[in-house]
């Protein structure tokens, strides 16, 4: 590869990603916008959902970022929700994904089919598992003795944690894009596609895994991939499936039960890879 080759994959990196970055300002301002005004009604809506835990979850992980996944977390490290509830917020948890679709304007038609997908596959999986555990009650206590570690920015406003959010992610955006043109120059996209296990039907597997790693990074990379057209639909959802974002760190760090929480674990990486499995089956 020639110099001349490896600077122009710099530039188009630097140029794709500066075309989305207004879009991501205005969708972190949103979003802050909306956690700012509304996130402790919303927060206080999951606490007292009762037996509709995991449709409220399921509805409310969905919104961009990991707040909720962390919340969640919190939660159920203090016996306010059960595993149901949990997994139906984990699952449909998209992290940075949906920002980086929006940012991206010919794709905006798949955000919704991304997200009903996810929405029902956190419910039906949340409420299976809320049956199960029926039987098995996890004690309760105060919501307010859960949110020491949630690291609000109350005081920041909305303004000041829009830019950094929209900075961190747009770092992220740069490497990763920078890192997806190079191997697709070096590999060819269906070479590319094919380490990834393209065309495979294993594929969700790969992206499962990738998604439980506990950083937007994961999210973004997937994202990226899918619109490259390196991974299947499927394998999106697989991936974003487990892509709980900060959740998962949260999780370990506030439940002492380290047996409970690999189970917890397991549990997702099972459930999004058979449900990556089964929509290879159907065609997207």
């Amino acid at each position: 590869m020639t110099l001349q080759i490896f600077g122009d994959i710099c530039l188009d990196a630097l140029i794709d990603s500066i075309k989305l970055l207004p879009f991501l300002f205005f969708a972190f301002l949103l979003m802050e916008t909306l956690e700012h005004h509304a996130g402790s009604k919303i927060n206080k809506a999951l606490a007292s959902s009762g037996k509709f835990g995991p449709l409220i979850g399921a509805v409310l992980g969905c919104i961009p970022q990991c707040g909720f996944s962390v919340f969640s977390a919190n939660l159920y490290s203090g016996g306010v929700i059960g595993v149901g509830t949990l997994l139906a917020v984990f699952l449909s948890t998209s992290d940075e994904a949906i920002i980086i679709m929006l940012s991206n304007p010919q794709k905006k038609g798949e955000i919704l089919k991304l997200i009903i997908v996810k929405v029902i596959i956190a419910v039906l999986f949340g409420y299976v598992v809320s049956l199960i555990e029926r039987k098995f009650p996890a004690p309760k206590k105060q919501v307010e003795d859960l949110c020491r570690n949630c690291k609000c920015e109350e005081n920041d406003g909305v303004l000041i944690p829009a830019i950094r959010h929209t900075v961190n992610i747009y770092l992220f955006l740069i490497v990763i894009m920078f890192a997806l043109n190079l191997c697709i120059e070096l590999l060819g996209i269906e070479k590319f596609s094919a380490i990834l296990l393209g065309n495979s039907v294993f594929q969700p597997l790969v992206a499962a895994l990738i998604g439980l790693v506990p950083n937007c990074a994961a999210s973004i990379l997937l994202t990226e991939l899918y619109l490259e057209g390196a991974i299947s639909f499927a394998s999106v959802i697989a991936g974003l499936c487990t892509g709980a974002g900060a959740g998962l760190i949260v999780l370990f760090r506030e439940n002492r039960n380290v047996k409970e929480n690999l189970i917890i674990t397991f549990m997702l990486y099972v459930i999004a890879s058979v449900s990556g499995l089964l929509l290879e089956l159907l065609p997207f």
